[in-house]
């Protein structure tokens, strides 16, 4: 799945060109997304002026005077620029069209989302599917003492714990792996019982990772592609433990293990990561 840094080098890339131009059409080639894509939203947004491309944990927000077009990448979708001739691929639905570029969703398993929040229901962070957002990782709000205060009493694994996102959005399931490697701790114990100490590693590991990935431009994981259409790097660079199933730890030489939390694979090195 895209997860925050992917989503956050698509944002970077629209966010280049979509502001200040008037979106010419909307075009839904598929509307039977994860949530259908509202059958009036073409002619919501047509010839409207996009004020920003924002991003909430994966979500992004393109803003209009009267509303938020909310997006959502799906498990493997990207949305990249094309050229103005370019055929539509399989899979592309959704097409938005400016005077001088054209963008394109592509989502092969349908689990995204187009959906609109109109100014007049409120702020567009109050939408149910943002309201319980934990924070951002690179907020300044978000400490080592935040972070310990928020895994305090749960008693969920600290992988699943950082997967659910109401502490801190768009530690995935990928970056969730890497950032546990680098701090040291085992992907199985309960969240509630990291002391303060191996919380301000944990921390520490969560911004360092996700930062990585940034400058990288995300991962090449599955299709995945950022708005200009190149893959990101970062498992080139980067990817200690991450689908490496039986290959030496880059630190010790132990065979990386792959275990399943929560049916989602997770990727650890039993000697760096002792319980």
């Amino acid at each position: 799945m895209p997860e925050l840094p992917e989503v956050e080098t698509t944002r970077r890339g629209i966010a280049t060109v979509m502001p200040g131009q008037a979106l010419r059409a909307l075009n839904v080639f598929e509307p039977r997304l994860r949530w259908p894509v509202p059958a009036d939203l073409p002619d919501r947004v047509k010839n409207q002026v996009v004020r920003a491309c924002e991003r909430r944990g994966k979500y992004l927000l393109i803003t209009f005077d009267h509303g938020v077009m909310i997006v959502h990448l799906g498990m493997s979708g990207s949305l990249r620029r094309a050229l103005p001739d370019e055929p539509a691929k399989k899979h592309d639905h959704v097409e938005w069209r400016f005077d001088d570029a054209r963008f394109l969703l592509h989502d092969p398993r349908r689990f995204g989302a187009v959906l609109w929040h109109d100014l007049a229901d409120g702020p567009v962070l109050a939408h149910p599917l943002l309201a319980k957002l934990g924070i951002e990782p690179f907020d300044d709000a978000f400490t080592a003492q935040y972070l310990f205060n928020g895994l305090r009493g749960r008693t969920q694994n600290i992988k699943q714990a950082l997967l659910g996102g109401d502490i801190v959005v768009g530690v995935g399931n990928i970056y969730a792996s890497e950032a546990l490697f680098r701090a040291r701790i085992n992907p199985r114990i309960k969240a509630g019982s990291l002391s303060l100490a191996r919380a301000e590693r944990l921390w520490t590991s969560i911004k360092s990772t996700l930062s990585d990935a940034l400058t990288s431009g995300g991962s090449t994981l599955r299709d995945y592609v950022n708005a200009t259409g190149t893959p990101g790097s970062y498992f080139e660079i980067h990817a200690a433990v991450y689908d490496r199933a039986g290959q030496p730890c880059r630190m010790c030489q132990t065979p990386i293990k792959r275990i399943v939390q929560g049916q989602r694979a997770t990727y650890y090195c039993p000697s760096c990561q002792r319980r």
